[in-house]
């Protein structure tokens, strides 16, 4: 492969990590040659070594390509456009020259060493996603004593797409582990799942695998299913971005085994009870754990329930739809006042009636009911 001038391959835009920020690389908005979107992920400066050998920081990079082209086929799994290495120290690469391998992560893997003797950081150009549709960036209140959860009809749709992602990576003994908010991406129908630098390839025998599997799964529960049916974090307190070293991935939720549903009585006693196992590792496998989603959806008009509870279900889903096509109509009402309240020229007048609305926009938008 050629090295050739970065900006020949991508132009780099602004970052798109800060409301929360990774140990491993800094994410900025990108366009490749063609014009085409991506997230362009480059390892912090920090991590560069002088003699000669890569971190495990930068090895993560070649271990996440690895694993995302392992779990191509499942639609919850972020995309891997590109990957390689590139030449510029600046924090936002601007310069320089870079290598691409393409999504040819096991030649990105043998030309680890001689990048890093040549202080060469690695990257990877994957999928972008919203923004708008993360759930950290979602859930996370701006006002203290304010919390949104999913409705249980989208948090069971959520569920059952990312155990069903974890049963597809258990059966290629691959482990997700770095369960949090900031990397799913939710938008009322589809689940997408970002950063894979912090998950294994477990190549022990299949006790491990299973022991692992069973973390896997409670890390699941306790991370990412708690907060979405609460709007709270495991530790009890705000949403807050979480600790993203590997040490802290394998640690994060280890002195969790018990989920407090207090705040939230209104969740059903069965979806409690399930996900209580999970917080007490009682889940053996991803199998497992979708029966006993399937289970408790019925209550709620999936599948085997009856037909009056079926015809509320898609009700429900009628309804849900409205109220995020009406949010959705409220922010845009509130960008143009904004766009409004830029003007040169406007008068006192003017500015305080806008002001009065933008405040009672986000009073409502505060009082939503959806994330």
């Amino acid at each position: 492969m050629p090295e050739i001038h970065l900006e020949t391959l991508y132009k780099i835009g602004n970052s798109i990590d800060t409301f929360a920020p990774g140990h491993y690389a800094r994410v900025f908005e990108a366009q490749d040659t063609l014009g085409k979107p991506c997230a362009f992920k480059v390892m912090r400066n920090e991590h560069l070594t002088t003699d000669g050998t890569p971190k495990w920081e930068a090895l993560a990079f070649i271990n996440e390509a690895d694993l995302l082209n392992r779990m191509a086929e499942s639609s919850a799994v972020m995309r891997l456009y590109d990957c390689g290495y590139l030449s510029s120290e600046e924090e936002r690469p601007r310069g320089g020259h870079a290598i691409s391998f393409g999504t040819d992560a096991e030649s990105f893997k043998r030309a680890s060493l001689t990048y890093a003797e040549k202080r060469w950081r690695p990257y990877l150009a994957v999928e972008m996603l919203p923004r708008a549709e993360n759930l950290l960036y979602l859930m996370k209140p701006n006002t203290p004593g304010t919390r949104w959860r999913l409705p249980t009809e989208e948090g069971l749709d959520l569920a059952i797409q990312f155990v069903d992602m974890l049963r597809v990576a258990h059966s290629r003994r691959i482990l997700y582990l770095d369960h949090k908010l900031e990397h799913v991406y939710w938008d009322g129908r589809t689940l997408r799942v970002i950063d894979w630098n912090s998950s294994k390839l477990i190549e022990g025998n299949d006790q491990v695998l299973a022991n692992q599997i069973q973390m896997d799964l409670h890390n699941l529960c306790v991370g990412i299913f708690y907060p979405i049916f609460t709007g709270l974090s495991p530790q009890k307190g705000a949403l807050m971005p979480q600790p993203a070293g590997q040490e802290e991935v394998e640690a994060r939720y280890g002195d969790v085994n018990h989920l407090d549903f207090g705040v939230e009585p209104t969740l059903g006693a069965a979806l409690q009870a399930l996900l209580e196992q999970g917080a007490r590792v009682q889940i053996p496998n991803a199998d497992v754990f979708l029966a006993g989603l399937e289970r408790v959806s019925v209550d709620y008009g999936w599948q085997a329930a009856p037909d009056p509870l079926r015809d509320a279900r898609r009700q429900m889903r009628a309804g849900l739809a409205k109220l995020r096509a009406g949010q959705d109509s409220i922010k845009d009402a509130r960008a143009i006042f904004h766009d409004a309240l830029s003007g040169e020229e406007i008068n006192d007048e003017f500015e305080g009636e806008l002001r009065r609305l933008l405040g009672k926009i986000n009073e409502m938008l505060n009082a939503r009911v959806i994330p």
